[in-house]
Protein backbone atom coordinates (compact mmCIF):
# COMPACT_ATOMS: atom_id res chain seq x y z
CA UNK A 1 0.00 0.00 0.00
CA UNK A 2 1.45 3.39 -1.00
CA UNK A 3 2.42 5.96 1.61
CA UNK A 4 0.78 9.27 0.67
CA UNK A 5 2.98 11.27 3.02
CA UNK A 6 6.13 9.91 1.37
CA UNK A 7 4.76 10.68 -2.09
CA UNK A 8 3.95 14.26 -1.06
CA UNK A 9 7.41 14.71 0.46
CA UNK A 10 9.06 13.32 -2.68
CA UNK A 11 6.93 15.69 -4.76
CA UNK A 12 8.19 18.65 -2.72
CA UNK A 13 11.83 17.60 -3.00
CA UNK A 14 11.50 17.05 -6.74
CA UNK A 15 9.96 20.51 -7.09
CA UNK A 16 12.90 22.10 -5.29
CA UNK A 17 15.30 20.27 -7.63
CA UNK A 18 13.53 21.44 -10.80
CA UNK A 19 12.30 24.88 -9.77
CA UNK A 20 13.99 28.08 -10.90
CA UNK A 21 17.59 28.88 -11.74
CA UNK A 22 20.23 31.52 -11.10
CA UNK A 23 19.63 33.00 -14.55
CA UNK A 24 17.52 36.13 -14.97
CA UNK A 25 17.46 35.36 -18.70
CA UNK A 26 15.84 31.94 -18.20
CA UNK A 27 13.44 33.50 -15.72
CA UNK A 28 12.36 35.76 -18.57
CA UNK A 29 12.09 32.90 -21.06
CA UNK A 30 9.82 30.86 -18.78
CA UNK A 31 7.72 33.90 -17.89
CA UNK A 32 7.12 34.64 -21.57
CA UNK A 33 6.50 30.98 -22.44
CA UNK A 34 3.75 30.55 -19.87
CA UNK A 35 1.74 33.58 -20.99
CA UNK A 36 -1.32 33.08 -23.18
CA UNK A 37 -0.81 36.02 -25.52
CA UNK A 38 2.45 34.69 -26.99
CA UNK A 39 0.58 31.65 -28.35
CA UNK A 40 -2.13 33.62 -30.20
CA UNK A 41 -0.35 33.24 -33.59
CA UNK A 42 -0.14 29.47 -33.04
CA UNK A 43 -3.86 29.35 -32.20
CA UNK A 44 -4.65 31.34 -35.34
CA UNK A 45 -2.49 28.96 -37.41
CA UNK A 46 -4.53 26.06 -36.02
CA UNK A 47 -7.75 27.84 -36.98
CA UNK A 48 -6.31 28.42 -40.47
CA UNK A 49 -5.48 24.71 -40.77
CA UNK A 50 -8.97 23.70 -39.74
CA UNK A 51 -10.85 26.14 -41.94
CA UNK A 52 -8.68 25.36 -45.00
CA UNK A 53 -9.30 21.62 -44.72
CA UNK A 54 -12.95 21.44 -43.69
CA UNK A 55 -16.30 22.70 -44.86
CA UNK A 56 -17.98 25.33 -42.70
CA UNK A 57 -20.17 22.87 -40.81
CA UNK A 58 -17.27 20.61 -39.92
CA UNK A 59 -15.10 23.62 -39.02
CA UNK A 60 -17.74 24.86 -36.57
CA UNK A 61 -18.01 21.40 -35.03
CA UNK A 62 -14.23 21.25 -34.61
CA UNK A 63 -14.14 24.64 -32.88
CA UNK A 64 -16.89 23.43 -30.55
CA UNK A 65 -14.93 20.25 -29.85
CA UNK A 66 -11.75 22.17 -28.97
CA UNK A 67 -13.81 24.49 -26.77
CA UNK A 68 -15.29 21.39 -25.11
CA UNK A 69 -11.80 19.99 -24.44
CA UNK A 70 -10.75 23.21 -22.71
CA UNK A 71 -14.04 23.48 -20.82
CA UNK A 72 -13.67 19.94 -19.52
CA UNK A 73 -9.99 20.18 -18.60
CA UNK A 74 -10.35 23.58 -16.96
CA UNK A 75 -13.58 22.59 -15.24
CA UNK A 76 -12.15 19.39 -13.78
CA UNK A 77 -8.87 20.94 -12.63
CA UNK A 78 -9.83 24.47 -11.60
CA UNK A 79 -13.52 24.26 -10.73
CA UNK A 80 -13.57 20.82 -9.11
CA UNK A 81 -10.12 19.62 -8.03
CA UNK A 82 -8.43 22.79 -6.75
CA UNK A 83 -11.14 23.70 -4.21
CA UNK A 84 -11.84 20.02 -3.43
CA UNK A 85 -8.26 19.02 -2.59
CA UNK A 86 -7.20 22.51 -1.44
CA UNK A 87 -3.52 21.68 -1.87
CA UNK A 88 -1.35 24.75 -1.58
CA UNK A 89 0.83 25.74 -4.49
CA UNK A 90 4.55 25.65 -3.65
CA UNK A 91 4.50 29.45 -3.51
CA UNK A 92 1.81 29.31 -0.77
CA UNK A 93 2.87 26.13 1.04
CA UNK A 94 4.08 27.11 4.56
CA UNK A 95 6.59 24.22 4.50
CA UNK A 96 8.58 25.40 1.47
CA UNK A 97 7.21 28.75 0.25
CA UNK A 98 10.38 30.58 1.31
CA UNK A 99 12.61 28.03 -0.42
CA UNK A 100 10.84 28.30 -3.80
CA UNK A 101 12.36 30.47 -6.51
CA UNK A 102 9.74 32.90 -7.82
CA UNK A 103 9.92 35.22 -10.81
CA UNK A 104 8.67 38.82 -10.59
CA UNK A 105 6.91 37.87 -7.34
CA UNK A 106 4.43 35.76 -9.34
CA UNK A 107 2.76 33.35 -6.90
CA UNK A 108 -0.67 32.73 -8.50
CA UNK A 109 -3.83 31.70 -6.65
CA UNK A 110 -3.15 29.65 -3.50
CA UNK A 111 -4.39 26.19 -4.61
CA UNK A 112 -2.65 24.24 -7.37
CA UNK A 113 -3.82 20.62 -7.58
CA UNK A 114 -4.41 19.83 -10.44
CA UNK A 115 -2.61 22.00 -13.00
CA UNK A 116 -5.06 23.52 -15.48
CA UNK A 117 -2.11 24.62 -17.68
CA UNK A 118 -1.01 20.99 -18.01
CA UNK A 119 -4.55 19.75 -18.57
CA UNK A 120 -5.42 22.39 -21.17
CA UNK A 121 -2.11 21.96 -23.03
CA UNK A 122 -2.26 18.18 -23.23
CA UNK A 123 -6.00 18.16 -23.92
CA UNK A 124 -5.59 20.35 -27.01
CA UNK A 125 -2.35 18.60 -28.04
CA UNK A 126 -3.92 15.12 -27.94
CA UNK A 127 -7.02 16.25 -29.81
CA UNK A 128 -4.92 17.88 -32.54
CA UNK A 129 -2.62 14.84 -32.80
CA UNK A 130 -5.53 12.45 -33.23
CA UNK A 131 -7.28 14.79 -35.65
CA UNK A 132 -4.43 15.64 -38.04
CA UNK A 133 -2.25 12.51 -37.73
CA UNK A 134 1.04 14.01 -38.85
CA UNK A 135 4.14 12.68 -37.08
CA UNK A 136 6.18 15.89 -36.88
CA UNK A 137 3.14 17.87 -35.74
CA UNK A 138 2.41 15.26 -33.04
CA UNK A 139 5.99 15.44 -31.73
CA UNK A 140 5.99 19.24 -31.88
CA UNK A 141 2.74 19.80 -29.97
CA UNK A 142 3.87 17.23 -27.39
CA UNK A 143 7.11 19.21 -26.87
CA UNK A 144 5.04 22.41 -26.68
CA UNK A 145 2.84 20.91 -23.97
CA UNK A 146 5.79 19.48 -22.02
CA UNK A 147 7.65 22.80 -21.94
CA UNK A 148 4.44 24.54 -20.94
CA UNK A 149 4.20 22.11 -18.02
CA UNK A 150 7.83 22.56 -17.01
CA UNK A 151 7.47 26.35 -17.09
CA UNK A 152 4.93 26.06 -14.24
CA UNK A 153 7.40 24.04 -12.16
CA UNK A 154 10.20 26.46 -13.01
CA UNK A 155 8.08 29.39 -11.84
CA UNK A 156 7.28 27.52 -8.63
CA UNK A 157 3.50 27.61 -8.98
CA UNK A 158 2.98 23.85 -9.39
CA UNK A 159 4.39 20.66 -7.95
CA UNK A 160 5.38 17.91 -10.42
CA UNK A 161 2.44 15.90 -9.05
CA UNK A 162 0.05 18.73 -9.97
CA UNK A 163 1.48 18.67 -13.48
CA UNK A 164 1.36 14.89 -13.89
CA UNK A 165 -2.26 14.58 -12.77
CA UNK A 166 -3.29 17.59 -14.84
CA UNK A 167 -1.59 16.15 -17.92
CA UNK A 168 -3.38 12.80 -17.43
CA UNK A 169 -6.72 14.61 -17.22
CA UNK A 170 -5.86 16.49 -20.40
CA UNK A 171 -4.87 13.33 -22.29
CA UNK A 172 -8.09 11.60 -21.24
CA UNK A 173 -10.31 14.56 -22.13
CA UNK A 174 -8.57 15.12 -25.48
CA UNK A 175 -8.98 11.45 -26.43
CA UNK A 176 -12.62 11.24 -25.30
CA UNK A 177 -13.63 14.42 -27.11
CA UNK A 178 -11.89 13.16 -30.25
CA UNK A 179 -13.97 9.97 -30.02
CA UNK A 180 -17.08 12.13 -29.78
CA UNK A 181 -15.93 14.14 -32.80
CA UNK A 182 -15.30 10.93 -34.77
CA UNK A 183 -18.85 9.79 -34.04
CA UNK A 184 -20.30 13.15 -35.13
CA UNK A 185 -18.03 13.29 -38.19
CA UNK A 186 -19.17 9.85 -39.30
CA UNK A 187 -22.78 10.98 -39.03
CA UNK A 188 -21.96 14.07 -41.10
CA UNK A 189 -20.24 11.87 -43.72
CA UNK A 190 -17.27 14.13 -44.31
CA UNK A 191 -15.95 13.79 -47.86
CA UNK A 192 -12.46 12.22 -48.20
CA UNK A 193 -12.10 12.38 -52.00
CA UNK A 194 -8.55 12.78 -53.29
CA UNK A 195 -6.83 12.35 -49.93
CA UNK A 196 -4.82 9.26 -50.82
CA UNK A 197 -1.64 11.19 -51.60
CA UNK A 198 1.69 12.25 -50.10
CA UNK A 199 0.26 15.77 -50.11
CA UNK A 200 -2.23 14.86 -47.38
CA UNK A 201 -2.05 13.30 -43.92
CA UNK A 202 -3.82 10.04 -43.10
CA UNK A 203 -6.84 12.00 -41.94
CA UNK A 204 -6.92 14.19 -45.04
CA UNK A 205 -5.20 17.40 -43.94
CA UNK A 206 -3.01 19.22 -46.43
CA UNK A 207 0.65 18.66 -45.56
CA UNK A 208 1.52 22.15 -46.77
CA UNK A 209 -1.03 23.63 -44.35
CA UNK A 210 0.40 21.48 -41.54
CA UNK A 211 3.88 22.77 -42.42
CA UNK A 212 2.58 26.35 -42.17
CA UNK A 213 1.24 25.64 -38.70
CA UNK A 214 4.59 24.11 -37.73
CA UNK A 215 6.41 27.14 -39.10
CA UNK A 216 4.34 29.40 -36.84
CA UNK A 217 5.00 27.12 -33.85
CA UNK A 218 8.76 26.96 -34.47
CA UNK A 219 8.81 30.70 -35.12
CA UNK A 220 7.19 31.31 -31.74
CA UNK A 221 9.71 28.99 -30.09
CA UNK A 222 12.48 31.06 -31.68
CA UNK A 223 11.00 34.43 -30.74
CA UNK A 224 10.37 33.68 -27.07
CA UNK A 225 14.10 33.90 -26.15
CA UNK A 226 14.30 37.16 -28.12
CA UNK A 227 11.34 38.61 -26.20
CA UNK A 228 12.96 37.48 -22.95
CA UNK A 229 16.24 39.20 -23.88
CA UNK A 230 14.45 42.44 -24.81
CA UNK A 231 12.51 42.37 -21.53
CA UNK A 232 15.71 41.79 -19.55
CA UNK A 233 17.53 44.53 -21.45
CA UNK A 234 14.73 47.06 -20.85
CA UNK A 235 14.69 46.15 -17.16
CA UNK A 236 18.28 47.26 -16.66
CA UNK A 237 18.47 50.39 -18.84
Amino acid sequence: MFDLEKIIEFDKQLLLMLNGSESLYWDGVMSVYTTTVVWIPFALALVYLLIKNNNIMNFVVLLLMIALVITLTDGITSTICKPLFARFRPTHDPDIMYMVDVVNNYRAYKYGFMSSHAANSFGVAVFVMLLVRHRLLSVSVTVWALINCYSRIYLGVHYPGDILCGALVGILCGALVYRLYSFISDKMRRNYNGWVSDNYTKSGYSVSDVHFMLMVLFGTFALIPVFAFITLHNKFI
